[in-house]
């Protein structure tokens, strides 16, 4: 089966410029994922940034969509590692999982570029390397031991127990814990050994936004070889049950004047290279803008969308609720069919739901 969600960056206004504030942003992106579900589509998901006037915290908003909703899946794309306490990071996730009766896609990775400088130093974290990736690999580790339902701390010595729970020493995990939470999580990989490494680890995977091979090749094609490399890495390490894949894209279809007044000019024909400050040349992908029947061969020739599970649709949340509902259902009517889409709720009757 193929799905589809909608991917929000949570951008929101500051002082006097113009858009939504931060409450607005966030009660929009509720009436957006209400709206969605209803209409069938797959997932809500949210990034991550931290220093920023952008979604940061991610587990209340998703707490307030699991509980309105009633099929789509609710998730991020992505945590930062570098930012978090792994063992509390793994109650929420196992608190949202039971919210959200499995309906979680919890993506996480090391994390992209932030404004501040080394920001996680200023959230009491300290690393090896610059950019924190050994830090988050250490806690990455550490959250999957924990939500695998490992011990991660000792019970006390008796008498300074409240209660006297357990017999001291006893190794204790976290809690709560949710059956099968691993298969709802999602390793963020920018590149092909992270995505290697993400099928060695037993999660799904969650192609990003931008990739870092850079050699000329599509972001598609990139892409393409990294879900290759991934699948195969998977079935190498024997793990006993099938994961999914996703990818993100920029999507307009345009079915009317209002449409091609507003997204006409969002289409380009190629993809970027450029550099996200850390010396390291990346691919940025294209925005897809055209009628149906166009999008939907263009997309067929994307060998990445055709090879995921999942594609989320980077939305333009600042435009509202009205907007973004519309391009959700233009592609839902109109594109998703034609690549092998299976609505949320379609998926629930026919035995084809998510997990």
């Amino acid at each position: 089966m193929k799905s589809f969600g909608f991917l929000s960056f949570g951008h929101y206004a500051i002082g006097n410029q113009p858009g939504p504030d931060a409450r607005d942003t966030l009660h929009q992106a509720i009436d957006l994922a209400v709206a969605a579900d209803e209409l069938g589509v797959n997932g809500a998901y949210f990034r991550v940034h931290h220093f920023a006037p952008q979604n940061a915290s991610p587990m209340p908003l998703l707490g307030a969509i699991a509980g309105k909703t009633r099929h789509i899946e609710v998730g991020t794309g992505v945590i930062d590692m570098r930012y978090e306490n792994p063992l509390y990071l793994a109650e929420e996730a196992a608190a949202l999982e039971l919210i959200a009766d499995g309906r979680m896609a919890l993506g996480v990775s090391r994390g992209s570029p932030e404004p501040a400088e080394k920001g996680w130093e200023a959230f009491g974290y300290s690393a090896e390397q610059d950019n924190g990736a050994d830090m988050a690999r250490s806690k990455w580790e550490t959250f999957l031991a924990a939500i695998d339902g490992y011990g991660m701390a000792k019970a006390a010595e008796a008498g300074k127990q409240y209660p006297n729970m357990y017999h001291p020493g006893t190794p204790l995990p976290i809690f709560p814990q949710a059956p099968n939470l691993r298969k709802h999580m999602w390793w963020g990989a920018g590149s092909h050994t992270t995505a290697e490494q993400a099928a060695r680890d037993g999660v799904n995977l969650m192609s990003s936004t931008l990739v870092s091979e850079a050699d000329g090749s599509t972001l598609g094609e990139v892409q393409a070889e990294q879900i290759r490399r991934y699948r195969a890495t998977w079935q190498e390490a024997g793990h006993d049950w099938t994961p999914r894949v996703s990818v993100s894209r920029s999507i307009f279809p345009i079915v009317s004047e209002k449409d091609r007044q507003m997204f006409g000019l969002q289409a380009s024909d190629r993809d970027q290279i450029g550099s996200l400050g850390e010396g390291v040349p990346v691919t940025f992908g294209r925005s897809y803008a055209a009628e149906p029947d166009v999008l939907i061969e263009q997309l067929k020739a994307d060998p990445a969308v055709m090879a995921a599970d999942s594609l989320m649709l980077t939305i333009p949340n600042q435009m509202g609720v009205e907007v973004n509902l519309s391009i959700l259902q233009n592609f839902a009517e109109h594109v998703a069919p034609a690549l092998g889409w299976i609505s949320a709720k379609e998926g629930l009757t026919t035995g084809h739901e998510l997990s």
